[in-house]
């Protein structure tokens, strides 16, 4: 038989607040203070220092030393991956991304953050066109790509430093894209500012994509939907548009 909250809460009561620490931070649309976690869920600070400690090891949380804040670490992407690939995300997103496809008649896919990667849950293939290497369980550096800049744009900025925080965090596969944090924000902003991302021949020579966020009802990046085709001759604002209204049918759904 399996106990009821209150017992289960009674009987492990650190497993429990490890819990409700996890979901507090991940409900906040920024890193917070631990103070603020200890009044919010009315826990004593000693216990918020030890278990935010215990999950920064785990890579759980992550400490932003300088703004004296804690947030979401790689581990709990992991785990919403894992999750996305199973679950909902997938399942919802996959006719969506689908007719994207058939509408543009280029490629489309759906991906998730897992730490500074993307990993690709759907993908769906034009015919003929360009076999591509963003296949379901792929991953490829965040910043390289259109859908990880369309989520990292909509990342907390501290979030972001902690991802990137030097130049050695920058791998890259055709010698282009950003090579040091400040190109990487300044980069960000132009995302923030149009409200997509793209890139040029920086994940395969030759080819270009361009991708919108999906958040969810915290305005937390929980996903990306992105185009990717060959040459010149489209337009990347017709794409971008359709690529857009195809991200935000999945936000509501997934707020349903």
């Amino acid at each position: 038989m399996i106990p009821d909250r209150a017992d289960a809460a009674a009987q492990v009561p650190a497993a429990d607040n490890t819990l409700r620490i996890l979901r507090y931070l991940a409900g906040r649309p920024a890193p917070v203070a631990a103070s603020a976690i200890a009044r919010e869920l009315e826990l004593p600070r000693s216990t918020v220092y030890h278990l935010l400690a215990t999950l920064a090891e785990h890579g759980f949380v992550l400490h932003l030393r300088e703004d004296r804040r804690w947030g979401l670490g790689t581990s709990a992407f992991e785990l919403a991956g894992g999750y996305a690939r199973q679950q909902p995300l997938a399942r919802l997103g996959r006719p969506l991304v689908a007719a994207l496809s058939d509408r543009l008649g280029e490629s489309a896919h759906l991906a998730v953050m897992s730490g500074g990667d993307v990993l690709y849950i759907v993908e769906e293939r034009a015919p003929r066109r360009q076999a591509l290497i963003t296949d379901v369980g792929v991953r490829l550096p965040a910043h390289l790509t259109a859908s990880g800049r369309a989520m990292l744009a909509a990342l907390p900025r501290e979030q972001v430093r902690a991802l990137y925080p030097s130049a050695s965090a920058f791998p890259d596969r055709t010698g282009l894209g950003p090579r040091k944090p400040s190109e990487l924000r300044e980069l960000l902003r132009t995302v923030r500012a149009r409200g997509y991302a793209t890139e040029d021949s920086e994940v395969a020579e030759g080819l270009r994509s361009v991708g919108a966020v999906v958040c969810d009802h915290a305005g937390w990046p929980v996903a990306a939907v992105a185009v990717t085709w060959a040459g010149t001759d489209l337009d990347e604002t017709v794409l971008a548009a359709a690529v857009r209204e195809t991200a935000s049918v999945l936000e509501s759904r997934l707020k349903r």
